[in-house]
């Protein structure tokens, strides 16, 4: 059984997540979200966030509440790049600085252990 989720548009450049979703790549969904809180990162509370999502899905197609949290894990996870921001500053000399504000889509995929 595979769940999905996935969130999209998260305001966080896709390398600041990366760091994070390389720790619990291939984890157990309970130690995955167990790291998650206690990973001293911004980033770590959304994709914890995108995680639970992806257990409840798990929930919704294998409708058994309880059960569902086990025998699962972590097959794929992932950070690409989503649309920026152009923003621009004042810059000293009449100059504008220009200023990128990144945004990211993370990919959650759980499976079951076999």
């Amino acid at each position: 059984m595979k769940a999905t989720a996935k969130i999209k548009y998260v305001r966080t450049s896709s390398t600041k997540l990366k760091p994070v979703l390389d720790l619990i790549r291939g984890k157990k969904v309970e130690d995955a979200l167990i790291l998650l809180k206690f990973t001293n990162k911004k980033t770590a509370r959304i994709v914890s966030k995108v995680v639970r999502s992806a257990v409840a899905n798990a929930e919704h197609i294998d409708d058994s509440k309880g059960e569902a949290l086990e025998g699962l894990y972590i097959s794929e996870i992932y950070a690409n790049q989503g649309p920026t921001l152009k923003r621009f500053i004042p810059k000293a000399r009449g100059r504008a600085g220009r200023i990128l504000k990144r945004m990211s889509h993370i990919r959650v995929t759980l499976d079951t252990a076999e």
